[in-house]
């Protein structure tokens, strides 16, 4: 009796634990969101003087300023022309993630299932605060994962109580 007590009471922790860290998760994806959009405004701002010597000298190609760098015999200056590519092509790529977190709650997780940038999400996670959010995309979302939690234990408990009583779980006696 205090075993199935015990084991209902743990049942509907499963559940609930599950319900409640599936409803936190849109909130991570927000903030994962933000960190890129701080990211993306940070080398905007770092390649604005950039911009502004190739508007005045380059007609106005970051690319042609970086070339002029990298043709340079000057260790120092070809040194700077890879560091300004290297903010361009992290600009492009923060522009892409950007972007492409800009859809719905949906599309934004298969996004991140397909395309997470490890840094960005150990930054994030590293100051993440959990939030519950209540719209319907995050309920469905957390009743999504609860469920399925609950499903995944639901099946190993019943596979381990079979398996303890002697059972196969496939064979019926």
């Amino acid at each position: 009796m205090l075993t199935r007590f015990l084991g209902g009471l743990l049942d509907r922790f499963v559940l609930v634990a599950g319900t409640v860290a599936g409803g936190c998760l849109p909130g991570f994806v927000t903030q994962y969101r933000q960190r890129v959009g701080g990211r993306l405004d940070q080398v905007q701002i770092d390649l604005a003087p950039f911009r502004e010597i190739a508007d005045r000298l380059h007609g106005g190609s970051l690319d042609s300023l970086i070339q002029h760098h990298l043709a340079s015999p000057d260790a120092t200056f070809h040194a700077e022309g890879a560091a300004i590519q290297a903010m361009l092509d992290s600009e492009t790529r923060l522009r892409a993630m950007y972007e492409a977190l800009q859809g719905g709650m949906f599309e934004q997780l298969w996004y991140l299932a397909r395309h997470l940038d490890g840094g960005i999400a150990r930054a994030t996670w590293s100051d993440y605060l959990p939030s519950f959010n209540l719209d319907a995309p995050s309920l469905v979302i957390a009743a999504v994962i609860g469920i399925g939690l609950w499903l995944v234990f639901t099946g190993i408990r019943l596979g381990v109580a079979r398996l303890l009583a002697g059972g196969t779980p496939g064979r019926r006696r």
